[in-house]
């Protein structure tokens, strides 16, 4: 399996616990159920997808930080749909904590988005991101 398509299913479970409000203590539960229920055995996706939702789990304060820092001034991070949110997440994770190329991580978070997002979401996701990246070099 290709990481663009293990990346696919980390956004859908991240996406899935933010709209169900998911706990940090059934966290590993929701991903062993994810795991399960998509008969995934690759255990480097099983890896990847594990690292990617506790990462951003244990770093969603920094991360919401960055959101809310890198959108418009009239705009605040609760209006962001989860899509979106769920997107960020994952590729702002990816850029800062698993120092991994900025322009692929954008350009696949951009592709997630034209995917699962509206007609504005692929502009918004790489503006977001492209501000980040900024931001750290």
């Amino acid at each position: 399996m290709s990481r663009t398509e293990a990346r696919r299913m980390a956004f859908e479970l991240l996406y899935s616990l933010e709209v169900q409000k998911i706990e940090k203590e059934e966290m590993n539960e929701q991903i062993d159920l994810y795991i399960e229920n998509n008969k995934i055995t690759d255990n480097k996706v099983i890896e990847y997808i594990r690292d990617i939702v506790n990462g951003i789990q244990e770093n969603d304060e920094n991360i919401n930080k960055m959101i809310s820092d890198n959108l418009a001034s009239n705009w605040q991070i609760n209006r962001v749909a989860k899509v979106n949110i769920a997107i960020l997440k994952i590729a702002i994770y990816e850029i800062i904590y698993k120092k991994l190329p900025y322009k692929v991580v954008i350009n696949e978070a951009v592709e997630l988005a034209k995917a699962y997002g509206d007609d504005s979401s692929s502009s918004f996701i790489n503006g977001v991101l492209a501000n980040i990246v900024k931001d750290i070099d």
